[in-house]
C-alpha cells in the first residue's frame, strides 16, 4: 500500500466497554457525514436493539433475552462486521491513490475476460456477449438514474458534460423512468452497459413479473413499461409518444448481472421503528431481492446503498450491517455505499463495485449450445454403451447357465443299453 499505514478506529477503555456490552450506535439525529474516526462511535446506551430489529421495524421476539446464547452470538457476529464495515472506509481511503490503476483496469475489460477455466472449460466453450448487461432495480426514489449519472462520471473524459440520465426530484404517483435505457459505459465503448429500470412498486408479485420478463426475455432500450396500477389513460400517453421513436430496431440484450439500489434513508429509518410505509418498503426489497431470477447460480446482486451522504459514517455502517443480514450477503463485500459526491474514495467505491459485477458477469456465462449438445450425445453413447455391455453380460450368464445345466443332464443320463449287456453277460 505505498507505506501507508491503515489506521483503524480507536476507543478508550469507557467507550470499549459499552460497544462490549450494549454495542451503542449513533441515532438518526446525527447527520454528520464527516469520515473522521471521532464519529464512528459516539456515545449512546440501549442501540442494540436497533441491531437486532427483524427488518420490519420490530425485535424478533426469539433475541430478547440478553441470557440466549444465540442472541449473545448474534450480537457479536454483528459487533465484528460493524467494526469490519467501519475499517473499510479507512481502506478506500488509503486505497485511492490506486484510483486511476483501478480505472484502467475497469476500462480494458471486454466481455468474457474475466472468465474462470474452470471444468475443462476455456473461452471458446462459453456464450460470450458481445456486450455485458448490468441490470440496475430498486424502488422509487432509490436514486437509480443519479448512479447512472455518477457511474458515467467516473470514465467521463469531458467534465463538462451534461447527465446522461434523467433524474426526476419530488416524485409524485406516475413519475419516474417509465422506458428501459441503456447506457454504454464509458459512453463511446461497447463492453459493457447499465440498463436504468422502472421501479419496484407495491405490487410484489408485479415486480416479480417484471423481473422475469427481464432476465427471461432480455431488456431493450426505449421498451415501455406499463403498470395496471398506473391506469389506462396515462399507458395510452405513453404509447402515443412511443410511436414516434425509432426505437423498434434496437437489439434485445440478455442481462449478466443485478445491481440492487436502495435507498440507505429509508433502511435506517425500518431499524429504529418507522412507520408502515418504512415496513413496506424493507418487505418490498427483500422478496425482489430474494427472487430467483435475481441471482445467477448461487451468486446474488451486489447492493448500492445510495444518499449516505444525508447520514453519519456510523449510519451508514449500521445500514450495511443492517441488509447484510436481512439479504445474506456479506456486507463489506457485495454492499457498496456510493452517496451524492465527487470524491476519490465515491469514484473507487464505484469502479470496485462495477469490477465486482463484471468479474461475477463472466463467471455465470452460458455455455454455448454446440457444448451442451456435446455433453448431450457423450452422455447418450454413454448410455448406450452401457446397455449394450448389459445385454453382452447377460447373453454371457444366459449361455453359461444352458451348458451347465446341459452338463448335468449328460452326467444323470442313464445308459439303459449298457446296463442290459452287463445284465445279460451275468
Amino acid at each position: 500500500m505505498g507505506g501507508e499505514t491503515i489506521i483503524h478506529p480507536s476507543l478508550t477503555s469507557e467507550e470499549e466497554s459499552d460497544v462490549d456490552q450494549d454495542f451503542p450506535l449513533p441515532s438518526m439525529s446525527s447527520k454528520n457525514p464527516t469520515l473522521g474516526s471521532d464519529d464512528k462511535f459516539e456515545d449512546g446506551k440501549n442501540e442494540v436493539d436497533g441491531l437486532f430489529k427483524n427488518g420490519f421495524g420490530q425485535v424478533d421476539p426469539q433475541f430478547n433475552s440478553s441470557s440466549s446464547l444465540e442472541f449473545e452470538a448474534r450480537k457479536n457476529m454483528k459487533h465484528k462486521f460493524y467494526r469490519e464495515v467501519l475499517q473499510s472506509y479507512d481502506e478506500l481511503k488509503v486505497r485511492r491513490k490506486n484510483l486511476n490503476e483501478a480505472k484502467i483496469k475497469v476500462l480494458s475489460y471486454v466481455p468474457g475476460a474475466w472468465i474462470e477455466n474452470v471444468g475443462g472449460m476455456k473461452l471458446r466453450d462459453y456464450d460470450v456477449p458481445e456486450t455485458t448487461t448490468l441490470l440496475l432495480i430498486g424502488p422509487r426514489r432509490s436514486g437509480k438514474s443519479s448512479l447512472v449519472n455518477r457511474i458515467s462520471r467516473v470514465f467521463e473524459y469531458d467534465k463538462f458534460a451534461s447527465e446522461r440520465a434523467q433524474v426526476s426530484y419530488f416524485l409524485s404517483f406516475g413519475d419516474g423512468t417509465k422506458y428501459l435505457q441503456e447506457y454504454m459505459i464509458p459512453r463511446y465503448s461497447a463492453s459493457f452497459c447499465v440498463y436504468d429500470t422502472p421501479s419496484l412498486n407495491n405490487d410484489t408479485s408485479d415486480n416479480i413479473d417484471m423481473i422475469e420478463h427481464w432476465i427471461k426475455e432480455g431488456v431493450c432500450h426505449g421498451n415501455l413499461l406499463f403498470r395496471k396500477s398506473e391506469g389506462s389513460s396515462l399507458w395510452r400517453k405513453l404509447k402515443c409518444k412511443t410511436q414516434d421513436i425509432p426505437w423498434r430496431s434496437c437489439k434485445t440484450r440478455t442481462v449478466n448481472f443485478v445491481i440492487f439500489v436502495v435507498d440507505a434513508v429509508t433502511v435506517l429509518k425500518s431499524i429504529e421503528g418507522g412507520g408502515p410505509e418504512e415496513a413496506h418498503y424493507m418487505k418490498m426489497i427483500t422478496r425482489a431481492f430474494k427472487c430467483p431470477y435475481v441471482s445467477f447460480k448461487d451468486d446474488k446482486p451486489v447492493v448500492v446503498i445510495t444518499h449516505g451522504d444525508l447520514l453519519s459514517l456510523a449510519d451508514r455502517a449500521r445500514v450495511r450491517v443492517h441488509l447484510g443480514e436481512l439479504l445474506g450477503i456479506l456486507p463489506t463485500k457485495q454492499i457498496f455505499d456510493i452517496p451524492e459526491s465527487h470524491d476519490p474514495v465515491t469514484e473507487l467505491t464505484i469502479v470496485d463495485m462495477l469490477r465486482y459485477s463484471l468479474e461475477h458477469a463472466d463467471r455465470n456465462l452460458p455455455h454455448k449450445n454446440w457444448v451442451m449438445q456435446k455433453v448431450h450425445k457423450v452422455s447418450v453413447s454413454r448410455y448406450i454403451y452401457l446397455l449394450a455391455m448389459l445385454v453382452i453380460a447377460l447373453v454371457a450368464a444366459y449361455l453359461k447357465h444352458s451348458c451347465t445345466r446341459h452338463r448335468q443332464k449328460s452326467e444323470l443320463h442313464i445308459d439303459w443299453h449298457a446296463i442290459r449287456h452287463m445284465w445279460l453277460d451275468d
